[in-house]
């Protein structure tokens, strides 16, 4: 069984009322025990880098899931995406953006830069609920979170093959 971290979600959200609606439907559905809440992108990455106001944050305890929006104050969800996935020690963390935008741009440019999911935003409140407690449910629940040793660095990180008999 996976061992319990401290961090459950990440939820990166600038939206007051998002953000209220996301932990709601979490926490409704018994899904996830702690979530931390950043405001903006940089307050993510502060987080996740242990750096700023979470200095004495253990790097060790990593959330299973970043739940991230896009469009944000200070720094975008898209260069936070792309800081997360450049770097060893949260690259294995799951990346689900959570977010209004259906712009093809915004999703390709996620997509290239290492998301695991692309989910918009309903603009229902029940099938917002429905949606935040599946990908909970699918995340938390059925998923099963990347080990430590996802995010050591590797030795090599390109194989080396045999060549065969012939050229």
């Amino acid at each position: 069984m996976p061992e319990k971290r401290a961090i459950e979600i990440l939820l990166v959200e600038d939206d007051p009322t998002d953000v209220e609606l996301t932990l709601h439907a979490l926490r409704h559905d018994k899904l996830a025990n702690t979530i931390h809440v950043a405001r903006d992108g940089e307050q993510a990455l502060d987080f996740l880098f242990c750096r700023g106001e979470f200095i004495q944050r253990d790097p060790e305890e990593r959330p299973r899931l970043v739940l991230l929006d896009l469009k944000l104050p200070k720094i975008d969800g898209l260069e936070v995406l792309r800081l997360m996935k450049n770097d060893e020690r949260t690259a294995a963390i799951p990346v689900v953006i959570l977010t209004s935008s259906k712009q093809e741009v915004d999703m390709v440019s996620s997509y290239r830069l290492g998301v695991n999911s692309y989910i918009q935003k309903p603009v229902d409140f029940a099938a917002f609920r429905q949606t935040v407690r599946d990908l909970g449910y699918y995340w938390l629940v059925v998923n099963l979170p990347p080990p430590d040793t996802a995010f050591q660095a590797q030795e090599s990180e390109v194989a080396v093959w045999p060549k065969s008999g012939t050229q």
